[in-house]
């Protein structure tokens, strides 16, 4: 009905609409997930700054994984936790587990967020990387829990040192002073130095 005309307004506006009409005839949604206070400067996408996306709690994430291959409960890795640093109030801190199975990478996400401290951090990033000996590939997820593109960045950096059977998780506690790119320099350092530890 429209041929030969401009449509992406429309079609935005159909989409809207449809939207409002879901969010009003369905319940609403528990608890949407935190997002980041700050916006990446970096990288120019002016028109996505206001779009932010619901994200779904990193343990149900990794439950969902996990639920096919209901194994018998295997041991609780060792969790190292890492040095804190601080810049303008925000502070970061690395914590790692040497990991084989996405099940192990669900307990310790679990013993992780037992410790209040940790639960209560703005931020938990994580990424990690299990190396299968059969297919001779890499099993690999992160997450950036509302602090956006820092999962990626961290897997990123996970690969360029070509650490597996390890996951690496950072929280950071904001402090109300934004920091601009200066947080994923803190988030790589200290994931650096605990991989390095």
């Amino acid at each position: 009905q429209n041929l030969g005309e401009s449509i992406l307004y429309l079609w935005v506006e159909k989409i809207r609409e449809v939207l409002i009409e879901k969010a009003q005839s369905s319940d609403p949604e528990p608890d949407i997930k935190k997002t980041s206070e700050e916006v990446d400067e970096d990288d120019g996408d002016d028109f996505l700054l206001d779009y932010q996306p619901i994200q779904e709690d990193p343990i149900k994430i990794v439950n969902y994984i996990t639920s096919e291959s209901q194994e018998v409960d295997e041991e609780l890795p060792s969790i190292h936790h890492g040095s804190p640093i601080t810049d303008r109030r925000s502070t970061f801190q690395a914590h790692l587990a040497p990991v084989v199975t996405p099940r192990q990478v669900k307990r310790v996400l679990e013993k992780l967020y037992e410790n209040k401290k940790i639960a209560s951090a703005t931020h938990n990033i994580y990424a990690y990387r299990i190396y299968c000996e059969d297919k001779q590939t890499f099993l690999q997820d992160c997450e950036d829990d509302g602090e956006t593109a820092a999962g990626g960045r961290l897997l990123h950096l996970m690969q360029i040192l070509n650490v597996h059977n390890v996951l690496v998780v950072v929280s950071r506690w904001y402090g109300g002073i934004l920091l601009g790119p200066d947080r994923f320099k803190h988030i790589n350092n200290c994931a650096r130095n605990i991989l390095v530890e």
